[in-house]
């Protein structure tokens, strides 16, 4: 079976791990492979700063995305790779590899997956996680606050000086590519359903 492609995007603290979680319970490791955009971000030495020091992490030079394109196609030949897990700079966290098996169900999720031609003209289904602004700076400070240990100020300052400016110009105008717009201001279930039984269905159909 051609393994069917599915791109995930949406912005920072947009609820796309709740998401990806609720569609994984779904459908066993043999017949979904999930491959995280985050594992693909430069290492730290290798990152452009600005005049102040500062990395942006939020733009697309940020990542290797011409790899992340690469190991899409290699993975839909049916081969397995293999990437170091990315632990946003903690350096109190062990390196871990991760391998990427083929199945015929494949999604890809991050950012700038359909920003990137070369691996969004692959994908079978686009999907758009859209959240307001102020929820999604809401949920940013939360889990920025508690899981990164960044103080109120650094996070407001990142989230305006990169988060919106990169979502407007190289996230948000991709929306309109998308095959599925999934709302997730409050709670995306039913919507999370719907593509779960539109995966299912398409699973269960012959190849072509």
């Amino acid at each position: 079976m051609t393994p069917y492609l599915v791109g995930i995007t949406g912005g920072s603290a947009s609820g796309k791990t709740y998401v990806l979680d609720r569609i994984c319970e779904a459908f066993d490791a043999q017949t979904l492979t999930l491959i995280s955009q985050d594992n693909y971000y430069k290492n730290l030495e290798d990152q452009e700063q600005d005049e102040d020091g500062n990395i942006n992490f939020d733009h697309p030079n940020a990542l290797h995305l011409d790899l992340l394109a690469q190991h899409v196609r290699q993975i839909m030949k049916g081969e397995t790779i293999q990437i170091k897990k990315y632990t946003f700079n903690n350096p109190n966290i062990p390196d871990e590899m991760l391998t990427y098996a083929p199945a015929p169900l494949i999604i890809i999720e991050g950012l700038f997956v359909f920003y990137k031609t070369a691996l969004s003209k692959l994908f079978d289904l686009r999907i758009f996680i859209e959240v307001d602004e102020h929820i999604k700076l809401t949920r940013r400070i939360k889990r920025d606050f508690s899981e990164r240990g960044f103080t109120l100020d650094e996070i407001l300052a990142q989230y305006s000086r990169d988060v919106v400016p990169m979502y407007r110009k190289y996230i948000e105008p991709y929306k309109i590519e998308a095959d599925i717009i999934l709302p997730n201001n409050y709670n995306p279930d039913k919507g999370i359903q719907i593509v779960i039984d539109h995966l299912k269905s398409r699973l269960t159909q012959p190849s072509n």
